[in-house]
């Protein structure tokens, strides 16, 4: 960064404080909170202006002015956590997981919702989690239901995985915790399912431990304010370094529930409203009108296209379908029979891979084809209908159901499609 970025900063710091002295507002003085926000960020931008300054200098290797420019000066740690705990208090989310202002928090209810929310949506998650807690309103009683059972009520949600997981350490907890979850992060990832993200944000959010759970959106709202200039997921370890020193030296849960607030609805990815953001002052990226280009991402590699075909079969009112294996994509997750699913996969070779049913009809091939986007990789499938007589009876590892029951198994999406294609069904709303 050139001095006129920082000569701009300074600038903009002595016209809050000369706009503050004029309106007779005195540091520290509760004139409004706005105006005292804005003092406190002007009273240490001097001594920060000075400091950051002299630690990034032109002699510097690309690598050391990095370090530099992202390392906070003391003024700065010690007030940033408390602008945005203020901001967090005037402007928190009302989320059903989250407990009021000055409640404690249930462990459970974080846990679950911080499963739900992996590569999922606040707005997707929150009928799940409400269906949930309504059917399993504490960790033992989630332990003693059945796997199928939620797999079920998480079909829709996607990456079936965390329900897995999900079931399997509520079983944990009530074995071995007698249903009390651990308040360490150390003991917290001895749980299936839970990796250092989800360990961090259960101990900081439900216990008040002091740490730093880093999300997406503190990821983004971080590297914009440091102006981390490597790229994801490399930066990851200096983004957690950085993201610690905005934790108060209590209300560690808030600190964090502040940041993934501030990314989710100022500091997003496209338009930030950075006018409205507490740390704005501060913010490097912002300084430089760079504050969209961050944080800087490897380009992802698209996976290649995987091709195969669905069969669906219907005897009456009854759909012939099977269960997938336990461990893998969509394990446990109910689907109709189908091909393997290969890349360059001819339709002819997907369809020598049709069930084979006694009195079966022909096939009929369904006009177009159905397609879905996984994490590593996209897919189409060719659909593919037929009827069975009326006594026939499933194949080994087959069953048939209730055409009627469908919206009671444990369809992932990609079958859902499948099904509304064969069947010509209204497509059923995406979750």
């Amino acid at each position: 960064m050139g001095i006129w970025t920082w000569t701009l900063i300074a600038l903009r710091r002595e016209s809050h404080r000369l706009f503050a002295v004029m309106a007779g507002a005195r540091p520290g003085h509760p004139r409004s909170l706005a105006k005292k926000d804005v003092d406190a960020r002007d009273k240490r931008g001097h001594g920060v202006e000075r400091s950051v300054r002299c630690r990034y200098s032109g002699s510097m290797s690309p690598k050391s002015a990095l370090k530099a420019k992202s390392e906070p000066s003391q003024p700065e740690t010690a007030s940033r956590p408390l602008a945005l705990l203020a901001w967090y208090d005037r402007h928190r989310r009302h989320l059903p997981w989250r407990a009021a202002s000055g409640e404690a928090s249930d462990p459970y209810r974080v846990w679950l919702s911080e499963i739900m929310l992996q590569q999922t949506t606040v707005k997707a998650v929150g009928p799940y989690f409400e269906k949930f807690v309504a059917r399993w309103p504490d960790v033992t009683a989630l332990g003693q239901a059945s796997q199928d059972d939620v797999l079920r009520m998480w079909a829709g949600l996607g990456y079936y995985s965390r329900a897995r997981n999900l079931h399997a350490c509520a079983v944990a907890v009530t074995r071995e915790h007698g249903g009390v979850f651990p308040d360490t992060e150390e003991r917290l990832r001895a749980l299936p399912g839970i990796g250092p993200y989800t360990a961090a944000a259960i101990a900081a959010i439900a216990f008040d431990r002091r740490t730093m759970p880093v999300d997406g959106n503190i990821e983004r709202v971080v590297s914009r304010l440091f102006a981390v200039e490597e790229e994801l997921p490399q930066s990851k370890p200096l983004i957690q370094q950085l993201a610690a020193t905005l934790l108060a030296d209590a209300r560690a849960g808030d600190s964090a529930q502040a940041l993934m607030d501030l990314g989710s609805s100022i500091c997003t990815p496209k338009k930030p409203a950075c006018s409205l953001c507490p740390l704005n002052d501060d913010c490097i990226a912002r300084a430089q009108g760079t504050q969209e280009s961050f944080p800087r991402k490897t380009p992802k590699k698209s996976g290649t296209l995987r091709r195969g075909a669905a069969f669906v079969v219907t005897r009456g009112d009854e759909l012939l379908v099977r269960s997938r294996p336990e461990k893998g994509l969509l394990g446990g997750m109910t689907e109709v029979p189908g091909s393997d699913w290969l890349a360059g996969q001819e339709d002819a070779t997907a369809k020598q891979q049709a069930p084979a049913l006694k009195g079966l009809s022909r096939w009929q091939r369904r006009v177009g084809v159905v397609t879905h986007v996984f994490t590593h990789f996209p897919l189409e499938l060719v659909v593919y209908t037929a009827k069975a007589e009326a006594r026939t009876r499933a194949p080994a590892g087959m069953r048939w159901v209730p055409i009627a029951t469908l919206p009671g198994e444990a369809l992932p999406n990609v079958m859902r499609k499948v099904i509304a294609h064969g069947l010509r069904l209204p497509p059923a709303p995406s979750s």
